[in-house]
């Protein structure tokens, strides 16, 4: 990755030095390496993706092929401080699932989503065209994305599932959205932990 996203200093601000983290969905291994760097974290990362397990390898990042629709039955309960998942909870089929396994391996769960009631993606909608943003960068056609959902959609499964929201921020583009999030913030990066 040539450039920093924005999130990673948002996550690391999260996370103490030194800590255990699993990053699920890790891509390239690019968020893990960065919080070696600045928090010296121990992490693994989870991937499916063949061409990815080998990225990790090359960043030298030690890497897991699960399927994580199946659990992470493979590890135990409460081993890892933070259990993250960075703009991938949309291509979960077993969302609720996902959610209850990071807050069982982990203390706690940082997630990030693209947020598709951003004003620009309901204009693109209003134009008759599913939206494709520098966040939703697939065509309607070749997405991995499976769930659709806001911000509001998410604080209401949250309080479903008995999940404690203990850090919410919201973004458009690298600019923090305070008011209306759920309208102006195109993502959204949550700190969940049990309730």
């Amino acid at each position: 990755m040539s450039f920093q996203r924005y999130d990673y200093d948002v996550i690391a601000n999260w996370i103490e030095p030194g800590e255990r983290i699993l990053d699920l969905g890790c891509g390239d291994g690019s968020l893990l390496r960065y919080l070696g760097e600045v928090r010296q974290v121990r992490g693994y990362g989870v991937e499916n993706d063949p061409e990815r397990i080998v990225a990790c390898a090359r960043n030298g990042i030690n890497v897991i092929q699960i399927d994580m629709e199946q659990g992470l039955a493979g590890f135990d309960d409460g081993f890892f401080d933070h259990v993250i998942m960075s703009l991938s909870l949309q291509a979960m089929r077993n969302t609720q699932g996902i959610l209850r396994e990071m807050l069982r391996v982990g203390r706690e769960a940082v997630v990030s989503f693209p947020n598709f009631a951003y004003w620009r993606h309901r204009q693109a909608i209003l134009n008759g065209h599913m939206p494709v943003s520098k966040n939703l960068p697939y065509q309607w056609y070749d997405t991995p994305n499976v769930r659709f959902f806001t911000i509001a959609d998410f604080d209401t499964l949250c309080e479903q599932e008995g999940i404690a929201i203990r850090e919410r921020l919201a973004f458009d583009e690298d600019k923090v959205i305070t008011e209306e999030p759920n309208f102006l913030a195109s993502v959204a990066l949550y700190r969940l932990g049990r309730a």
